[in-house]
């Protein structure tokens, strides 16, 4: 019912001419919407540099500051344990965290801060279909949502980022940047991070990333062609992209980190090598087989280029070799002298760049083998290498798997999911493997969880290779449209517990000693009540009420958890609750802390736990029937265990 906006239709027109001028800004509400930068347009129609704001090189939108102000505000939130929820609850060293990712990232902090060796997360990928989180701190996300609008009284979300909205870019970046912030914290130095994305926010999230991690930690940009799509108008456009920077670059190298990983079909190439030459009829022949068993193989993708270009068997040995090696100086200047062709006996021609070896180390290289002559002195010698001196290779930052089989293996595990592109956990295994090396106890995070395809692979790994390996996973509770599961991170559940039955089944022996478990905790506010109040309010019926400041409806292990929190401490420490005179204690990790929350504390309870000298110790302040009961207890521990921390709730 209003006439048409004649700005936006302008603005519109302009961006069709001047497409370098449009950009985002904030409207009188506070809102990100589309613009044009009029410095920028001024230069586009002057013949001269014009004068205009001081330029930097930057990645900028609106709504950077209150994303970067998200990341640093503190909340007042905690995590709750669901035994009911969780496998192995008491053993296991996983973690699967429901809730809000930013809230569970902060509260990560204290405990996991530098512990991480590896973090990977497939975030929303900005299709104008994906909800974007509003972080908000002055209350809780499910009143902001019901108040904004956003989200409707039965739980489902309202509203998607579309690029109709005139935020599309800057929403999704705000999303990210506090997250990402909060991420790097918890990497260990020699810590990696790998970021999934597509192609609508590929060139955003690098330059993010280049911001949050620095320019000179990036490692590579991988492509991932995951499948064709024959109805493209233009080009197929079925790639992925995994942006991977080190939290310290520096510090991998000064590590001597390499990345390798095994060569694919390497063992079956090599037996299939003797065999040929076993049965052969002369050389010749034997080389005519070998070269067409490896087309066939690498054509049905069963060995990789790194396999294949093994195409030779040495004479008189047979073993699968190369003479693709280059032997000369890179860039020119190296040693020249004189190499006899082994039949003509004449000097081959010496290359312009010079030889890469000095003379004694090429004579030995010669007696060993190790170089190739062509058939006479014409040729330049090329170096050999045999497929049997390494079974590793370096990855390239190219591959193909198609993501169907992704969905398929899904389907498998779990029937009918409606889930969209779930993760393939083959291709997070080999990834996780070949960045964590012979870390076997490496710390995998991922705060976009999904369908817990991180948690699969990590699992998976350990059941092949006998590793430790622990994931920590972070998923928001977004409602699904199914009969036997209320949201996203109920089917996360159900599929690690699943995917760790089918583990065991293929550990075999090594199955006693495999974490198939997860201690499933809830992001939910903090444990402590609101007792703040004037005077004049405090009648004296809740002055009483005031006296405990915890929830009533919080339990000992929920107050457990909060103080593992606030000490730093390992969210998968073991536990165990012990009695003192028929009163429960949590002991956890033998003796690192011994938390007591019973209504009444005890002199003879306080010297109990004192006698046992944990590191630290805890009770609750209401537990003491008065102040001085309270400095009792401090008295004791003094005495008995003076070296122990001691703390009141």
């Amino acid at each position: 019912m209003h006439s048409p906006d004649l700005t936006r239709q302008n603005i519109d027109k302009l961006a069709d001419l001047f497409p370098t001028a449009v950009t985002e800004r904030l409207d009188d509400e506070g809102n990100p919407v589309r613009a044009i930068d009029f410095d920028l347009l001024r230069q586009e129609l002057a013949d001269h540099v014009v004068e205009g704001p001081q330029e930097r090189y930057q990645l900028d939108w609106p709504g950077k500051r209150a994303a970067l102000f998200a990341a640093n505000a503190p909340i007042a939130k905690t995590l709750r344990p669901v035994r009911g929820e969780s496998v192995d609850f008491d053993t296991t060293k996983n973690l699967f965290i429901e809730g809000d990712n930013l809230d569970a990232l902060k509260l990560l902090q204290e405990s996991y801060l530098g512990k991480v060796n590896l973090i990977y997360i497939d975030p929303p990928y900005n299709t104008g279909n994906d909800f974007v989180y509003d972080d908000v701190f002055a209350e809780s996300s499910a009143d902001y949502l019901a108040r904004s609008g956003q989200k409707a009284e039965t739980g489902e979300r309202l509203v998607a980022n579309t690029e109709a909205n005139g935020r599309f870019h800057s929403d999704w970046l705000s999303m990210l940047y506090p997250r990402l912030k909060l991420a790097r914290g918890l990497l260990a130095d020699d810590g990696v991070i790998i970021t999934a994305i597509g192609d609508h926010e590929h060139a955003n999230l690098r330059l993010l990333l280049d911001q949050v991690f620095g320019a000179q930690n990036f490692i590579s940009d991988v492509v991932w062609q995951g499948g064709r799509k024959n109805d493209s108008r233009y080009v197929s456009n079925g790639a992925d992209y995994m942006l991977i920077y080190a939290k310290n670059e520096v510090r991998l190298s000064e590590l001597g980190v390499r990345w390798r990983e095994p060569k694919v079909g390497l063992d079956a190439a090599l037996a299939k090598a003797a065999s040929i030459w076993s049965s052969r009829q002369n050389d010749d022949e034997a080389s005519v087989q070998w070269k067409a068993w490896l087309k066939g193989k690498k054509a049905a993708g069963e060995i990789t280029d790194s396999v294949a270009r093994y195409d030779q068997l040495q004479p008189g040995t047979g073993r699968p070799m190369n003479t693709y090696g280059n032997i000369t100086w890179p860039g020119g200047g190296g040693p020249a002298y004189d190499v006899l062709h082994p039949v003509t006996r004449k000097p081959v021609t010496v290359p312009k760049r010079g030889w890469v070896f000095q003379k004694d180390e090429m004579d030995r290289r010669i007696a060993a083998g190790q170089i190739w002559f062509g058939p006479d002195e014409t040729a330049i010698p090329r170096g050999i290498s045999f497929l049997d001196e390494t079974s590793e290779q370096v990855a390239i930052s190219v591959f193909e798997q198609d993501r169907k089989a992704a969905s398929t293996d899904m389907r498998n595990l779990m029937g009918e999911i409606v889930f969209d592109n779930p993760k393939d956990r083959q291709v997070l295994a080999r990834w996780f493997r070949l960045v964590t090396g012979g870390a076997k106890d490496a710390v995998v995070l991922d705060f976009f969880a999904g369908s817990g395809s991180t948690g699969h692979a990590i699992m998976d790994l350990n059941a092949v290779d006998g590793g430790h390996r622990r994931y920590i996973l972070v998923q928001l509770d977004e409602a699904v449209d199914h009969p036997d599961y209320n949201s996203i991170a109920d089917i996360a559940r159900e599929r690690l517990r699943r995917a760790g039955e089918q583990a065991k089944q293929a550990a075999g022996l090594l199955s006693a000693d495999l974490d198939v478990g997860f201690r499933s905790l809830h992001v939910a506010t903090t444990n402590m009540a609101d007792t703040l109040a004037t005077a004049d309010d405090l009648v004296q019926a809740a002055l009483y009420e005031a006296v405990d400041s915890l929830k009533p409806d919080r339990t000992g292990e929920d107050l457990l958890f909060q103080v593992l929190l606030d000490w730093g401490l390992d969210l998968t420490m073991a536990i165990s609750v012990e009695q003192i005179g028929g009163q429960g204690l949590f002991v956890v990790e033998d003796g690192a802390l011994v938390a007591c929350f019973e209504d009444a504390v005890s002199p003879a309870l306080v010297r109990g736990v004192a006698q046992r000298k944990p590191l630290r110790a805890v009770f609750r302040d209401s537990g003491f029937a008065s102040d001085a009961d309270r400095i009792n207890a401090e008295q004791i521990f003094a005495e008995v265990s003076p070296s122990t921390d001691v703390k009141v709730i």
